[in-house]
């Protein structure tokens, strides 16, 4: 099984002001782009070839570290683009909006929290909603890690790599999450992979 590039769910348009055309462009038609070729590449001739994603993800963590690096960002990446929508934020669904005042205390506390873990990453990394041990809780991962290494379901990730944001925002990272959160969020998709990872 090859992997491909997505197209993205909207234009390249749609996610102004808080995420600008070129930012898309470089994001997903170069860097996405690249992880999904090198992947490819490096995916030949292993023990791999022929599984899906999420095995490649979970297999090469920790045994092939730069076919797991490309792999994984393209697991992270494909679900980034569909994690949001023009005019996203919002509200949120009533079944995940409980989960997360179980999991988070409130939805006021998810959100001060998921932006402390996106701007408290050192460094290239991802902030994440998950779904872990019946419950739905915030994390963070280095560079291309992702909760599926840890034991847990990702149901929404923010991309805070420099690429990510660093055209529209310059060094604001915080200023990025937040806009993220606010504006960008697929909610109905979030819901989604909650009802999935919770059965």
């Amino acid at each position: 099984m090859t992997f491909s590039l997505p197209d993205l769910p909207y234009s390249h348009e749609a996610l102004q002001p808080y995420m600008s055309r070129e930012t898309l462009e470089y994001h997903h038609d170069k860097h996405h782009l690249a992880y999904v070729n090198t992947a490819n590449t490096l995916l030949k001739g292993t023990e791999w070839e022929g599984k899906t994603l999420e095995e490649v993800v979970k297999g090469s963590f920790g045994k092939n570290v730069s076919l797991f690096n490309n792999a994984s960002q393209h697991y992270n990446h494909m679900h980034f683009w569909n994690w949001m929508k023009p005019k996203g934020g919002g509200k949120i669904p009533g079944k995940l909006e409980k989960a997360i005042v179980d999991g988070c205390g409130s939805l006021d506390k998810m959100k001060e929290d998921l932006i402390a873990a996106g701007v408290g990453q050192f460094g290239s990394g991802w902030c994440w909603l998950q779904f872990k041990d019946g419950k739905v809780t915030v994390s963070k991962t280095a560079n291309g890690e992702n909760p599926l290494v840890h034991g847990a379901t990702p149901i929404l990730g923010c991309d805070v790599w420099e690429h990510s944001y660093y055209i529209d925002y310059r060094n604001r990272r915080p200023d990025y999450v937040k806009a993220f959160i606010e504006n960008l969020v697929n909610w109905d998709h979030v819901a989604q992979m909650y009802d999935k990872a919770s059965g």
